[in-house]
C-alpha cells in the first residue's frame, strides 16, 4: 500500500492571527492537499485557529481572504508543491 505524499506549501499568517496565537510565526511550511487541509494543520498546531478562519457551513469567513499563488481560494482549492498560501483579514472603514 503506497502512502500519499502531500505537497509542501508556505502559509503567510496576518498579524491579527499571530497576536491571537502566541508563537505562531509570520510564515509556516506545512503539508496539505487543499486549503482546508492547510487550515486543519494550522489548527492542530494552534487550536482555535480554524474557528477564526472558517464559519459553521464550513466556509472561509467573510472577513478573511485566502489566496493561493495570487488567486482567491476556497476551502476546496487544491494545493501544489511550493504553493504560496496567504491569509489576509479584510480591512473595513469609511
Amino acid at each position: 500500500m503506497s502512502r500519499q505524499v502531500l505537497p509542501k506549501v508556505n502559509v503567510t499568517l496576518p498579524i491579527v492571527l499571530r497576536r491571537l496565537f502566541p508563537g505562531a510565526p509570520r510564515q509556516v511550511s506545512l503539508a496539505a492537499a487543499t486549503v482546508k487541509d492547510a487550515i486543519d494543520a494550522l489548527d492542530a498546531d494552534w487550536p482555535g485557529m480554524r474557528d477564526r478562519l472558517c464559519d459553521s457551513r464550513p466556509a472561509i469567513r467573510r472577513h478573511i481572504n485566502v489566496f493561493v499563488s495570487g488567486e482567491r481560494a476556497t476551502l476546496q482549492t487544491p494545493l501544489t508543491e511550493g504553493a504560496e498560501l496567504v491569509i489576509l483579514t479584510a480591512i473595513s472603514g469609511g
